[in-house]
């Protein structure tokens, strides 16, 4: 009489996919490190073909996981919760006695060397590449892409006011790293060439309105930029006073703007109103506006630059009673 077949379980499977010793190998030099098949073969001292088969195996299983960068293939073995529970225990029940052995010991530390071999061609094209480092990275990102992923640290809760948003430039940087942008100036064709720049761009308000009377209800900004626009405002004290009546308590106002210069054909042909502005400047208009915590930094030259230097202030909106100002005389040039 004969017997019924005796069921056939999903470990009978993993018993088989770690039966073979090569698989195993495989696995152990994975497990910490994402190698491509052309390092395992260096680690393994196995041939491509086979490197090749039992990954193939082992992926078809899901011991291990791929990803396609560029022409190469990396591969890993699949981490912690993505095995499940049966395969976990058996492959911890394999390793302990595997990485035990003489020939693992040899197998990791050819795949230390196979990584420091990585390191070592990253390290040569570096101090090759160190003396014109900056002209290949600008060539291929562009000049200030530091900058640009530095908006990412704005808090994407945030609702920013770009106050004198010209074409929008600074509006469409801002935009996708935080909640709202209201974008205002005073000139329509600025505003035009701004909503030509923003359009599909959901989270900005392109608004019409001058610095000293803002289109904007009390309290509705967590930060206010100002860049490069307080030079022409005739009366900074009464802009910086209506900037400090929309921004929320302890919020901060970025001003980003020329240090003193003596280019007085600006006048004519920008129509500046201000010659720059030093700290002691900002300082007896900011405090009496009801601003804390002016700090004044001079910005870096860009090279090839024609203008002034800049330099990039940020205040606090205070709940105090606002501090009394230092220089209360002293004043940036202006047009009198």
């Amino acid at each position: 009489m004969t017997q019924p077949n005796a069921p056939r379980l999903s470990i009978h499977d993993r018993l088989t996919d770690l039966a073979d010793a090569t698989r195993c190998r495989l696995l152990l030099a994975l497990e910490n490190h994402e190698l491509t098949v052309s390092e395992l073969c260096t680690a393994l001292q196995l041939p491509q073909s086979t490197v090749s088969r039992h990954l193939r195996i082992l992926s078809d299983e899901n011991w291990v996981t791929s990803r396609a960068d560029g022409a190469s293939r990396w591969y890993r073995m699949a981490q912690a919760g993505m095995l499940d529970p049966e395969s976990a225990s058996l492959w911890q029940l394999v390793r302990t006695p595997l990485a035990e052995t003489p020939a693992a010991d040899q197998d990791l530390a050819r795949v230390g060397s196979v990584l420091s071999a990585r390191r070592a061609r990253s390290e040569a094209f570096f101090a090759g590449a160190a003396p014109d480092w900056d002209n290949t990275r600008a060539s291929l990102f562009g000049q200030r892409a530091d900058l640009s992923a530095l908006l990412a640290l704005l808090d994407p809760s945030w609702t920013v006011g770009d106050l004198g948003c010209g074409t929008g430039t600074l509006t469409a940087a801002i935009a996708p790293h935080v909640r709202f942008v209201h974008a205002i100036d005073a000139s329509p064709p600025m505003l035009a060439a701004a909503r030509e720049r923003l359009t599909g761009v959901p989270n900005v308000l392109l608004s019409t309105g001058a610095l000293e009377l803002l289109p904007l209800d009390d309290a509705s900004l967590d930060v206010a930029v100002m860049l490069l626009v307080l030079h022409h405002v005739a009366e900074p004290a009464r802009a910086l006073a209506e900037v400090q009546r929309v921004l929320k308590p302890s919020g901060r106002l970025l001003i980003i703007d020329m240090r003193a210069h003596t280019h007085e054909e600006y006048r004519q042909q920008m129509g500046h109103v201000w010659l720059g502005f030093d700290e002691t400047a900002l300082s007896s208009w900011l405090y009496p506006a009801g601003f804390t915590n002016l700090r004044y930094v001079p910005l870096p030259v860009e090279p090839g630059a024609t203008g002034p230097a800049l330099f990039a202030a940020t205040a606090f909106v205070t709940t105090d009673v606002p501090m009394p100002v230092k220089h209360p005389h002293l004043y940036a040039v202006s047009t009198q």
